[in-house]
């Protein structure tokens, strides 16, 4: 069946906003702030779900990936939610609760990301037309997207429980996790959450054609969020403002990759350069001076 459009990506555009808009009125006038935690998760559900039955195909590829999605979404909403009623509460929108303007910001950029980090299931799952035959066939490419999509989940829970485990413990107050991922990377669960994404565009490339490889902007978006926006600068400048002064906060950030998890012992024998470019160890991380912790003027680096 098609709407709109024969990918059905105008209905999935239509389908996320909407419940994205939902959400925000409930928030904004209504007062129920948990729904934010949920809010994502459920639309990625909804827009994998709504492809596939729309589709009407149900094919081994589409049925994998729809899963794959849906459970790494399901995985997320409840995370974030069980880790906000243990908070209290989400330090994201601390100022922006009484403000709908801004929260209504959130909401658009939120309604983007699932969109757009959703463009492989809307295209695999997309009906097909003679002009566009579907390849049933299992290829190399579906197997290592799998692969890359389950390890990258697989880095991303692990690393989640091992910070939650880590701040729940009264012992751990003021001090910052480097234990278990995270003494490999200080952002283990970013990396795997590009990985996941990765992953899921390498599954879709079988069945991508023409304008469909927009597909790829999926991974890429979610790589420059979490690189360059409200990712890794975000928490490694709280992280500097917190810890900054302290010696072996300053020896562990300065020896540890910041994204792809790899012994310090071998991390820190590599030449800046390779630091800078192939472990995203950019200057728009460091708020701090390295050597005494110092506040220091921040210019971003042109990316």
């Amino acid at each position: 069946m098609q709407l709109f459009d024969v990918d059905n990506v105008a209905l999935c555009a239509i389908v996320t906003a909407c419940l994205q808009f939902a959400f925000f009125v409930v928030v904004c006038k209504i007062h129920i702030q948990k729904v934010v935690d949920i809010a994502g998760g459920i639309t990625f559900c909804a827009v994998a779900l709504v492809s596939l039955c729309i589709g009407q195909t149900f094919l081994v590829r589409q049925l994998l990936l729809t899963t794959l999605v849906c459970l790494w979404a399901v995985r997320l909403a409840t995370y974030l939610l069980y880790r906000s009623i243990r908070a209290g509460g989400d330090d994201r929108f601390i100022g922006k609760k009484e403000n709908c303007c801004r929260l209504l910001n959130f909401w658009t950029f939120q309604a983007i990301w699932v969109f757009v980090v959703s463009l492989p299931v809307i295209f695999v799952n997309a009906p097909t037309t003679p002009d566009k035959p579907y390849s049933e066939e299992f290829t190399v490419l579906d197997v290592v997207g799998t692969v890359t999509f389950i390890v990258g989940f697989v880095l991303e829970v692990i690393a989640d429980v091992q910070r939650f485990l880590f701040r729940d413990n009264p012992s751990n107050d003021n001090k910052w996790c480097m234990s278990g991922l995270w003494k490999w990377s200080r952002h283990p669960n970013y990396f795997g959450e590009m990985l996941v994404w990765w992953g899921a565009f390498l599954l879709s490339i079988t069945t991508l054609q023409g304008i469909q490889w927009l597909a790829v902007f999926s991974p890429l978006f979610t790589m420059a969020i979490l690189l360059f926006l409200s990712g890794i600068p975000v928490l490694e400048k709280k992280a500097d403002e917190i810890y900054g002064s302290n010696e072996d906060y300053r020896n562990y950030k300065n020896g540890t990759s910041p994204l792809i998890p790899l012994p310090p012992t071998l991390y820190q024998r590599l030449p800046t350069t390779f630091k800078r470019f192939l472990f995203c160890d950019l200057s728009c991380y460091h708020f701090a001076d390295p050597e005494d912790g110092s506040s220091k003027a921040f210019i971003p680096t042109p990316v």
